[in-house]
């Protein structure tokens, strides 16, 4: 087995050793995997893939042009038209290859872990033990799906007509997933995609390509098709717009921020292509004098400081009413300074792990050196860590108090481990406070009082309310944001309206004039 430094320091700890299998992966030479095959790009370049728990180079991803997403979705395009996933397979068949794919990730989940543990910088067992299982289960929730896909029929008002409908597949869709958690976000798009029917052709983010190559991989062994599943990496500005632009893609499903939605939008109305959008968020995080307190401390923590605070649905605006806030506040900066934070790969399971680019480690700082200057107190943390860990992306988690809701650290998406705290009087004040943002993802609420309860949720306008928890998602729900945080529901059955086509016959079975 081999093993690597995943941290820097005069005492390096134990590291976990790479699985063969991962050793395979990251020696194999930089190719996209189009039409069921690693393949080489045209042009032969190259871009570093960075390790953030240390900083150093990790591998090298193959950087796709328009050149090289074009050859990957003709691939798509022409399994499409040749009917290889739809009408060459009945519905039973896709369930059973999906149902396998969903296997397969759970069989490889040493694999996957290790894979985003060195990507992303992810706890390796936060994601063998969450990531994965959840990966597999959207696989086996859409495989039912795929014979589920019914039409329906209609009285017609003209004699000798029989009008029904029939769902069909979009056709070749592009999807372009996020960093930060790249198993599992591309689970939410592919499972849905590939049970209604279509062809994809998946951009993974440039931070992050391998466990979308190894996927891509597995889908073979599956028994899904040659073209059905293609994988380009590249950069978002030039392999992800040719995505957008390229005419015989019919639909794009993007998760990321709002600035590159914009830009996704703008150039997928040049040929009316279908979006959904999966954005960012600020998600406000309310709690309740009457709150099971405990329980609200630890809910709260996770909140922001999951994932390093690398999540759209971070609860990064805590308010906490007034008699219990500093109490609760104080317990809050002795639970979070006791958070562990080190290496992907640290034998030695942490708490939370790197930030994934020095550039967002320098934003994220940035935000905190901004939020002391207009006067925001910082009750724990705030600096990048030094030591062992100096040489990868780590910031301290860090807990800022004596803000104001206009503020640039409560208006703003750190996707940081960093929170704001505020105090609040009443239920009516809070719940004007908490929709007082461009953002609309999910929103928590802490308290035993039912009434409550049912007012905040029904008040506060976000795609998903937690109530006593925080963060849970199940491939039956949907999930989706409100205002700038989105457009079109993933999971569930709703995510199937965003890969499906609605489609009306009218058949004549008899001369109408009789």
């Amino acid at each position: 087995m081999m093993s690597i430094d995943v941290r820097n320091g005069d005492h390096l700890p134990a590291t976990i050793s790479l699985d063969l299998e991962v050793q395979r992966i990251l020696g194999l030479p930089p190719k996209m995997f189009v039409n069921g095959a690693r393949t080489e790009t045209r042009r032969g370049a190259t871009l570093d893939v960075i390790n953030p728990s240390t900083g150093e180079a990790l591998w090298r991803a193959a950087e796709a042009d328009r050149d090289d997403v074009d050859v990957a979705v003709r691939s798509a395009r022409a399994a499409a038209d040749l009917g290889v996933w739809t009408v060459r397979m009945s519905p039973s068949d896709r369930q059973r290859c999906l149902w396998r794919l969903g296997d397969l990730i759970a069989r490889e989940a040493r694999v996957f872990g290790q894979l985003d543990a060195l990507d992303c910088g992810r706890p390796v067992s936060r994601v063998e033990l969450g990531d994965v299982p959840a990966s597999a289960e959207h696989f086996a929730y859409y495989a039912g799906w795929a014979t589920k896909l019914n039409g329906r029929t209609f009285p017609a008002d003209t004699r000798g007509m029989h009008v029904y409908s029939v769902r069909e597949p979009v056709g070749v869709v592009g999807l372009i997933t996020p960093w930060n958690y790249p198993l599992l976000m591309a689970a939410w798009k592919l499972a849905p995609a590939l049970a209604a029917g279509n062809c994809v052709v998946l951009k993974p983010a440039e931070q992050t390509p391998l466990s979308a190559l190894y996927l891509a991989e597995l889908a073979i062994e599956a028994g899904i098709p040659e073209g059905v599943f293609n994988v380009v990496t590249g950069i978002g500005a030039v392999a992800g717009a040719a995505l957008v632009e390229h005419p015989a893609v019919d639909k794009i499903g993007f998760t990321g921020s709002v600035d590159v939605a914009r830009s996704i939008v703008r150039a997928s109305a040049v040929d009316l292509k279908r979006v959904s959008l999966e954005l960012g968020g600020k998600s406000p995080n309310i709690v309740f004098a009457d709150a099971d307190l405990d329980l609200a401390l630890e809910g709260s923590l996770w909140a922001t400081m999951g994932n390093s605070g690398q999540s759209c649905t971070a609860g990064s605006r805590l308010y906490v009413q007034e008699g219990i806030y500093e109490e609760f506040v104080q317990a809050l900066v002795v639970r979070a300074s006791s958070l562990t934070v080190g290496a992907g790969l640290a034998s030695e399971a942490c708490d939370l792990g790197p930030l994934i680019t020095d550039r967002q480690m320098t934003r994220v700082l940035g935000w905190i050196d901004s939020a002391k200057s207009d006067g925001a107190t910082v009750v724990c943390g705030g600096q990048r860590m030094a030591g062992e860990n100096a040489q990868g992306f780590y910031v301290e988690p860090t807990v800022i108090t004596d803000v104001t809701d206009d503020l640039d650290v409560v208006k703003e998406e750190i996707f940081g481990p960093v929170m704001a705290v505020m105090p609040f009087r009443d239920c009516d004040e809070v719940i004007e406070r908490a929709n007082n943002s461009r953002f609309g993802l999910a929103a928590g609420v802490w308290s035993n009082d039912l009434s409550t309860v049912h007012e905040v949720a029904g008040r506060i306008r976000a795609g998903t309310i937690w109530v006593n928890t925080w963060g849970l998602t199940s491939p039956a729900v949907p999930f989706g944001g409100m205002k700038q945080s989105g457009k079109g529901r993933e999971m569930g059955e709703d995510a199937l309206d965003l890969y499906t086509e609605t489609k009306s016959i009218w058949m004549g079975w008899q001369n109408p004039s009789k």
